[in-house]
């Protein structure tokens, strides 16, 4: 446990320096201000208690170090806090508040009594508004702050409240969310006098595993990369997993919940391809920067952060996640060990590394947590195998494709197809070529089941990748236009095109400013010369005050080379002969994202003999 600080008034330069104005919503921000309180206070163990959803009562208690009785009235005081003390502390915050203005603002909205015990303290003192001094009461070490009738007083802002069910409903987010990053600390939440959630404090896998449940982990690939003083850990969902929805989206930077437009494009860029429909990405994902590098003194409610160096965390964010969703998993999925341990020190501070990226190696959850068989006729997608890493971890194929029984091979020298049977199964992870299929799909067979393949979308991904390949680092032919594009303009837009004339003349556009708010298009990328002029050059606009760099053209140009592919890939009803049928599954085997089309569909599912045995009930 820490070293307790004691409670002290802000100096008015300091104060100055701060975004002020806590936000107190509803009965989860409060309850969020107060478990931020607690973690700062060095809890291992932290109780909550909802009366009708949070909004008649709220409180935690915690066994941290507790508030002195000479403290308990200055905690109450705008602006007094123990987590800093200079603008150095404030440039570089490892708490998660700091701005000293949480329970002032609670209790001028609210009716809050604080309860606390010191070590060095003989009993418990209480505290509330309009009391004298503090009165001595009985307790444990630690602090309990008992809030009741939230916006009594204040019925224009009590209106606004939703019902129970709903408000107790942000409050549990609010609470999960803090939960996921605070995996030592036990929680209790009681409602209404009832048990309501009891997490035990663990390793993160077992957070996980209460919070997410175990499908989310099952259909999740593992993140774990660090390079410098920047990291990034934790899990990304498979793209044949994805749903329509977002509650699932955690991150967090620097142990704290956040929402960063940066780190969500690039979230968003990386999944751009392989996602179908109106999908979402579902993650738990950690990053870990230097606090120098950060500041976290942006959004009253600390829900927003700014970044010293955006351009390179998206930079880091994008490359790993790509990587990642490059070379797949097995559907045995391990759990990267995702934070810094406990009271380990944070990364010193100098600029961000340029060092080549080292991914770090990660435990496996727990036998029990694996992907199993269903025991349903439809069989559980099988995520992609990426072959022609070999220093990958997880193209594990002696495990992936066991050899056939010997009473099946015994009286066989030879497959159905009349060839040799392979002796090393990890040669062709995805089989041999049996047969086609109504014209659209490919049999095969392998060493440990069947796989049943989408030519049409496996070619489709296969000629797309091969296609961004050969474009990647070429210089972008441009094209004059004949008419050149004139639009109105921000003050701000003129100014990105003036100081980054020579990155769009890099990418093959010739953006100039005729005037304080126009500017004018000359010249485009040749593949993009008969989109829409206009909302290119405005898109590649907002990357660059977004990042300082442009994935918007890399996308428009993407989009055009995945129109090509799916219209120069083989189409249905195509006779394919069994060497043709072979040699598109070695491409699959050596594709990025060999699993799913251009468009997020699946390429291909995997049967495994053991499956086969129970659909026909073998053995039973």
């Amino acid at each position: 446990m820490s070293e307790r600080r004691s409670i002290i008034p802000l100096p008015e330069l300091l104060v100055s320096q701060i975004a002020a104005g806590e936000v107190i919503e509803r009965p989860a921000s409060v309850l969020k201000e107060l478990l931020e309180n607690a973690i700062d206070a060095g809890a291992s163990a932290i109780e909550i208690r909802l009366d009708g959803g949070g909004i008649r009562r709220i409180c935690v208690s915690d066994d941290g170090h507790g508030i002195s009785k000479d403290e308990l009235s200055l905690a109450l005081t705008q602006h007094a806090t123990s987590k800093i003390r200079s603008l150095d502390e404030l440039e570089a915050v490892a708490s998660m508040g700091f701005r000293g203005e949480a329970l002032p603002s609670i209790a001028s909205v609210a009716r809050l009594n604080l309860h606390s015990r010191t070590e060095a303290d003989e009993h418990a003192w209480q505290f509330s508004l309009g009391k004298q001094a503090p009165e001595p009461s009985s307790g444990q070490i630690g602090t309990q702050v008992d809030v009741r009738q939230l916006f009594d007083d204040i019925p224009a802002r009590r209106k606004f409240l939703r019902a129970e069910p709903t408000e107790l409903a942000h409050c549990i987010s609010a609470l999960e969310r803090i939960a996921l990053a605070q995996p030592h600390i036990a929680f209790r939440v009681f409602h209404n006098d009832k048990a309501y959630r009891n997490w035990r404090a663990g390793p993160l896998q077992q957070r996980l595993l209460d919070i997410l449940g175990q499908e989310f982990i099952e259909q999740c690939l593992p993140v774990a990369r660090e390079q410098g003083l920047i990291k990034l850990r934790g899990l990304i969902v498979h793209p044949a997993h994805a749903k329509v929805r977002s509650d699932r989206q955690f991150l967090f930077i620097n142990g704290r919940f956040v929402r960063d437009r940066g780190v969500s494009h690039a979230i968003r860029t990386a999944y751009k391809d392989v996602l179908h429909g109106d999908r979402l990405a579902t993650y738990v994902l950690f990053l870990d920067v230097d606090p120098a590098t950060l500041d976290v003194n942006v959004h009253p409610a600390k829900h927003e952060v700014r970044f010293r160096d955006g351009g390179a965390v998206y930079q880091f964010v994008l490359s790993t996640l790509n990587e990642v969703l490059a070379q797949g998993q097995t559907t045995d999925t391990h759990i990267a060990d995702i934070p810094r341990p406990e009271g380990s020190p944070a990364p010193a501070s100098s600029p961000l590394s340029s060092t080549p990226l080292d991914v770090d190696a990660y435990p496996a959850l727990t036998a029990a947590s694996t992907t199993q068989y269903s025991g349903t006729p439809m069989p559980r997608f099988q995520s992609p195998l990426h072959l022609h890493d070999s220093g990958s971890t997880n193209a594990n194929w002696q495990s992936l494709y066991k050899p056939l029984p010997d009473a099946s091979t015994a009286s066989q020298g030879e497959d159905v197809r009349g060839q040799p049977i392979e002796s090393a199964p990890e040669a062709h992870p995805l089989g041999m070529a049996l047969a086609q299929l109504h014209g659209i799909y490919i049999l095969s067979q392998t060493r440990h089941g069947m796989i049943l393949v989408d030519m049409h979308a496996a070619h489709e991904r296969v000629v797309y990748e091969q296609l961004k390949l050969a474009m990647d680092g070429q210089p972008l032919p441009c094209q004059e236009l004949l008419v050149p594009v004139v639009f109105q303009a921000s003050e701000t837009d003129v100014a990105l095109v003036e100081e980054f004339a020579s990155t769009l003349s890099e990418l093959g556009l010739d953006i100039r400013a005729t005037g304080p708010q126009t500017l004018v298009v000359r010249a485009v990328p040749n593949l993009l010369a008969q989109g829409d002029i206009e909302a290119l050059a405005r898109g590649i606009l907002r990357d660059l005050s977004l990042m300082g760099s442009s994935r918007y053209l890399e996308e428009k140009r993407n989009e055009l080379l995945s129109t090509m592919a799916c219209h120069g890939s083989v189409r249905a009803n195509r006779k394919l002969s069994l060497p043709e049928m072979d040699a598109l599954l070695r491409q699959m085997e050596q594709t990025d994202r060999a699993d799913l089309c251009n468009h997020g569909r699946p390429t291909w599912f995997h049967w495994k003999l053991s499956d086969l045995d129970k659909l026909f009930m073998r053995g039973q």
